[in-house]
């Protein structure tokens, strides 16, 4: 039996005398769920915890209920964001000092080894925002990596110039530094450079950089970036844009190449921390 009163329905289960309010509150409050606008089903995650921690698919899909990822990667349903937290432990990555809630492309679940080069091309493109983040000594904002471009030696690559890993320089990051976006990319040291000369680290050194000049500070923005053979597009929220088309990115095109978003805090400093909120991530190739 229902009997309507006004705006509230009341329904009374005739056996049990139980009497069931459904009212326009509650439902408003059910609407308000939110949920990224991700598929996590080509991503592993590293988290700074372990040596550090990495969860690939399809395990990364239940992040919800990951009791070790919470406190790194959850939902703000609220906002419908994907949150990235991060802050300085001594779980840190081959070749860096700094702890990372960051995720990792992988074209094949759970497999690092097949990746794409700029000639078969790449995009990425992303909502989000900076969320909080700590200030150093001087009460200046402390910044963090949101997007890259990361390069990857094949095997053959590795074992022809006897390094120790498969890593490569990343020709691509994109900082939150200031309330701005700030773009780095590599520069061959010599451009004559050619063949297996190309594959070492040390033939490659960071560019000047490149601030755009719309301030995002903490509000939402979009970040896209697109790759092809000899080229790499930045563009920031549909507006300012940054193109590559040079002699390093044509010879970049030896490297094969994925995409990574997430939060990279460039920090050490005591109780310092940043999260980052993701609303929407995709990739395509």
């Amino acid at each position: 039996m229902a009997i309507f009163i006004g705006s509230c329905q009341i329904q009374k289960d005739v056996s049990t005398g139980t009497t069931l309010n459904k009212t326009k509150a509650e439902k408003k409050k059910k609407k308000k769920v939110k949920l990224p606008n991700i598929d996590l089903s080509h991503w592993k995650v590293t988290i700074p915890v372990g040596k550090p921690t990495e969860i690939s698919p399809p395990e990364i899909l239940d992040y919800a209920t990951n009791e070790m990822l919470k406190p790194f990667m959850y939902n703000d349903s609220t906002s419908g964001a994907l949150v990235f937290y991060a802050r300085p432990t001594n779980s840190t990555t081959a070749n860096s000092k700094y702890s990372r809630s960051e995720l990792r492309e992988q074209m094949v679940p759970g497999d690092n080894s097949v990746n794409w080069t700029f000639a078969q091309g790449g995009r990425m493109k992303g909502k989000l925002r900076i969320d909080e983040i700590s200030k150093d000594k001087k009460g200046r904002y402390h910044k963090t990596i949101i997007m890259q471009i990361h390069g990857r030696l094949t095997n053959e690559q590795r074992d022809l110039i006897g390094a120790k890993d498969n890593n490569a320089p990343p020709i691509l990051k994109i900082y939150w530094q200031n309330g701005k976006i700030r773009v780095k990319t590599k520069v061959l040291k010599f451009e004559g450079l050619s063949g297996n000369a190309l594959l070492h680290e040390e033939a490659w050194d960071n560019d000047k950089g490149h601030t755009f000049k719309e301030e995002v500070g903490f509000g939402k923005f979009t970040l896209e970036v697109k790759v092809s053979k000899g080229k790499m597009v930045v563009a920031l929220n549909n507006d300012e844009f940054k193109v590559y088309e040079n002699i390093h990115m044509q010879k970049w095109g030896v490297f094969e190449n994925y995409f990574k978003a997430g939060n990279y805090f460039q920090s050490r400093d005591e109780d310092a921390f940043a999260s980052v909120k993701y609303y929407e991530l995709s990739v395509s190739h």
